[in-house]
């Protein structure tokens, strides 16, 4: 078996240490992914370090940078259309930018290592409704390698309004993880009361009990005819 050399080796240590996870093989040996166990770890204020100054081009081709959202909290996700947690965890990230968009909370997702049409794909089947920058060469999460190893995905960043990491989720996350990571933010910058916003879940379980009822209206006042006896 051929030794490795320090450096690549150190390199493997430090993304298998942080992201704890397995490995995703799309292509090439410089193709490879590593899917986090999605722990979270949050940063208090004192310890926040800024975002790097970074940017990209969405989809439908608008300029953004994250220095663009200052003033609001912004959940930063890193996904691909390939990557099987990405896409089980994508009902989460919809409930959620549902219900927190009233909250001061925005989504921005980041694309990598991906065919563009596949991806522009994804978004649509899934209706996804907040924007991805389409950042192929992966420079994004690069830029954010002292917070999060760049090839762990999915991976979530929720930066403050000051434009500072305030919490990190490597590997796919969940709807009370993501939830308990703003309800302190929202609090902490007075957007709102958290426990009173609208619940995608209840409005979802209420329509089907509604059109019933909307349908058994309509036939209760329809005319009736012979044939109805």
């Amino acid at each position: 078996m051929p030794l490795l050399s320090a450096a690549v080796l150190a390199t493997v240590l430090a993304l298998t240490g942080c992201a704890g996870g397995t490995e995703i093989q799309t292509g090439g040996e410089e193709d490879r992914f590593i899917s986090g166990d999605g722990s979270a770890t949050v940063f208090e204020a004192g310890d926040r370090v800024p975002v790097p100054e970074v940017g990209g081009t969405t989809f439908e081709g608008d300029e953004l940078a994250l220095a663009d959202y200052e003033g609001r909290i912004l959940v930063l996700n890193v996904w691909a259309s390939w990557c099987g947690p990405c896409r089980a965890e994508q009902p989460v990230l919809d409930e959620v930018f549902a219900e927190y968009g009233g909250l001061g909370v925005d989504f921005l997702g980041v694309n990598i290592k991906d065919n563009e049409t596949a991806a522009l794909a994804y978004t649509e089947n899934k209706g996804v409704e907040y924007p991805s920058l389409y950042d192929q060469p992966g420079e994004i999460p690069q830029a954010f390698r002292e917070t999060v190893p760049p090839r762990a995905i999915p991976s979530t960043l929720v930066i403050s309004p000051e434009g500072e990491i305030a919490a990190r989720v490597i590997g796919p996350t969940t709807y009370g993880q993501l939830t308990g990571l703003l309800d302190p933010l929202v609090v902490e910058y007075g957007f709102g009361d958290p426990q009173e916003r609208p619940r995608v879940s209840e409005q979802e379980s209420a329509e089907p009990e509604d059109t019933e009822d909307a349908d058994d209206a309509d036939a209760s006042d329809a005319p009736r005819t012979e044939a109805d006896g």
